[in-house]
């Protein structure tokens, strides 16, 4: 019987088409007892596949995956959704002795599971209101300098003229009389519920570019357009959130006759491309104590080796009981 009580979770993260998908597909097929929670902020939405590049049907079928496919292109869902559901998700793997692998490119989705979110209290409607007439008459900077006297942590965090996060942080301090940083400090370590161990991949920009290029064409050849003309024909319209997404923007204005169609694919190719290289950025800055592992500089079964025994090290075989 396979017993992971130690609550030991395994962390693969990379920038989109570096290939950490596949990894954590053969990890799964070497190691029956993983599960797979996606860290990915479109792979949630229903329909929407091929520009998501979700695993196949039957992969899904034979790998127990979670955090797939849980809306509609239509539900609004944000990153304090995700860290329930998903911390939920691991909870019920351990629960059932397993080993979740948390696999994904969305930096916030991650790290929302490794430091959980602060919730703090409740809004304070007229507080607001007062800081947000104090903003127009004496600007940002006035409220800003507010922070900055009763918590510069927070405020060497925020810029300044990020009047939302300024005033959150001014009126949760006034409805608790601490600080926002000490107390997201606080939370984070008393709400911490699992052990985890995080690589990360990474290669070498030319070839990932090579890669992202020959991944957007493989998308189109599968369908892509025709998924996006079919979800315009379900009735999910452009300005939603799910449609703002990567690939599928694009393809929407080229279905308005604003872009060719090899217009759209350069464009997504360009975009994808970018939003890989802030990837990599975020992971650097955002989360500490990454494994890298560079795909071009290993053999891929020496990679699989190795994350397969730390995996296997990370559970024990106990007697069978009856």
């Amino acid at each position: 019987m396979i017993n992971n009580k130690d609550n030991n979770l395994l962390i693969l993260l990379g920038p989109t088409g570096v290939g950490k998908t596949d990894i954590s597909i053969k990890i799964a097929q070497k190691i029956p007892d993983i599960e797979i929670i996606s860290a990915d902020s479109m792979q949630i939405y229903k329909y929407m596949d091929i520009g998501t590049a979700k695993p196949d049907k039957s992969t899904l079928k034979a790998i127990k995956h979670h955090m797939i496919d849980i809306v509609a292109p239509s539900e609004n869902f944000d990153v304090t959704q995700y860290s329930k559901l998903a911390a939920d998700a691991i909870s019920d793997v351990f629960e059932r002795g397993k080993i979740p692998i948390l696999a994904g490119g969305s930096g916030l989705y991650i790290s929302s599971i490794i430091n959980p979110l602060f919730e703090g209290p409740a809004r304070d409607i007229e507080y607001r209101k007062t800081l947000e007439e104090e903003a127009k008459i004496h600007g940002k900077k006035y409220l800003y300098d507010k922070l900055f006297e009763i918590d510069p942590i927070s405020a060497s965090r925020i810029k300044p003229n990020d009047l939302r996060r300024i005033i959150r942080a001014l009126e949760v301090y006034k409805s608790t009389g601490k600080p926002i940083s000490y107390l997201q400090k606080k939370s984070s370590v008393s709400s911490a519920k699992f052990n985890y161990q995080i690589i990360g991949f990474k290669r070498d920009r030319e070839n990932l570019y090579q890669r992202i290029n020959m991944r957007v064409d493989k998308m189109i050849k599968g369908g892509f357009i025709e998924e996006v003309r079919m979800l315009r024909e379900r009735g999910y319209k452009e300005n939603l959130n799910s449609m703002q997404g990567l690939g599928y923007k694009q393809i929407n204005k080229h279905l308005n006759g604003v872009y060719s169609k090899e217009e759209a694919i350069d464009l997504i190719k360009i975009e994808t491309r970018h939003y890989a290289k802030r990837q990599m950025t975020w992971f650097k800055n955002k989360i500490e104590n990454i494994e890298w592992i560079d795909l071009d500089e290993c053999d891929e079964e020496k990679v699989l080796s190795k994350i397969i025994n730390n995996c296997r090290g990370l559970i024990h075989q106990t007697p069978n009981t009856k």
